[in-house]
């Protein structure tokens, strides 16, 4: 499966280049000898092992539907960190954030991205979805789903 079978309204929408992730993150902080305490201090870094766990947790559960996970960026560096697509067609957007402080900022871009989709071609996504490290899960007034990293898997 492949997202280039989503049609964007502009011809540059869709970058091709693999992205890459760690299949699993704590090899990066062992290899870079960070506690805990490290990355706490560093959420930056945080983040960037949050989202690589949060990908690999993807394309493990994507995988027992037969669904694919990939990402978009255009030309302006916005980006979208995962398209979870099913061999059905179905489509949805994820942005992944680790605090709750970055959920207003997230669910703005998960909007936004839905614009730059020419859903005549592709159809309308099933959902979009912000994941993150909090407690809770929710969907949110403007129909964004705040999904816990934890209760994924459910």
């Amino acid at each position: 499966m492949n997202v280039t079978n989503l049609n964007f309204r502009s011809k540059y929408a869709l970058r091709t280049k693999p992205k890459k992730y760690f299949v699993d993150p704590s090899i990066a902080t062992a290899i870079l000898e960070m506690k805990p305490n490290d990355l706490i201090n560093d959420l930056n870094t945080f983040g960037f092992m949050f989202e690589s766990l949060c990908i690999r947790d993807l394309k493990i559960y994507t995988q027992s539907f037969n669904g694919d996970i990939t990402f978009y960026r255009d030309e302006k560096e916005f980006e979208i960190d995962a398209i979870l697509r099913t061999s059905s067609g179905k489509w949805g957007a994820i942005e992944i954030k680790l605090g709750a402080g970055y959920v207003d900022e997230a669910a703005k871009n998960l909007l936004k991205f839905k614009g730059k989709v020419d859903t005549n071609k592709c159809g309308e996504p099933t959902f979009l979805m912000l994941l993150t490290g909090t407690k809770y899960s929710y969907k949110r007034p403007d129909g964004v789903y705040v999904v816990s990293i934890g209760s994924l898997k459910d």
